[in-house]
């Protein structure tokens, strides 16, 4: 299974503004895209996981704790399964490459935080290729530390 990756941008500063980029993102397999934000910083938005399709994540405002789980049985995921945390902050100007086969739960950690998410596959194959599990499923997400 791929592992999760960065993808690092950077930005193009003079007298006219800024420009943002990911220069090095290969966005030939993206489907499609869709933005998140959240209604406040407290919502814990997951476990979402997908067994084929794969997520890029990009923070265009504001910021996020991301946390990611390789799921182990997709019928029945081991409650202890290791968590992998990310902070991401719309500064950073990074891409996080989550590879089919991982599960994610996140959370704004301010007001107004705008997630990006890129798809590779169309919205009709969501319905067949759809895992979730309550917050509390997994038990190595300490709320206090990472979301």
């Amino acid at each position: 299974m791929a592992e999760v990756k960065t993808i690092q941008g950077g930005v193009a500063q003079d007298y006219r503004g800024q420009i943002r980029f990911v220069n090095e993102f290969d966005m030939t397999l993206v489907k499609r895209f869709y933005i998140i934000k959240n209604n406040d910083i407290e919502f814990i938005r997951g476990w979402r996981a997908h067994r084929i399709e794969q997520r890029w994540f990009y923070v265009l405002s504001g910021a996020f704790s991301l946390s990611l789980i390789k799921i182990d049985n997709w019928e029945n995921p081991a409650k202890d399964l290791p968590i992998e945390h990310h902070i991401l902050y719309s500064a950073d100007m990074r891409i996080i490459h989550v590879p089919a086969g991982y599960g994610t739960a996140f959370r704004a950690l301010e007001e107004g935080s705008e997630l990006l998410v890129y798809a590779n596959y169309p919205i009709e194959h969501a319905a067949v290729d759809d895992y979730s599990w309550e917050t509390d499923y997994f038990i190595n997400l300490d709320l206090s530390q990472s979301l």
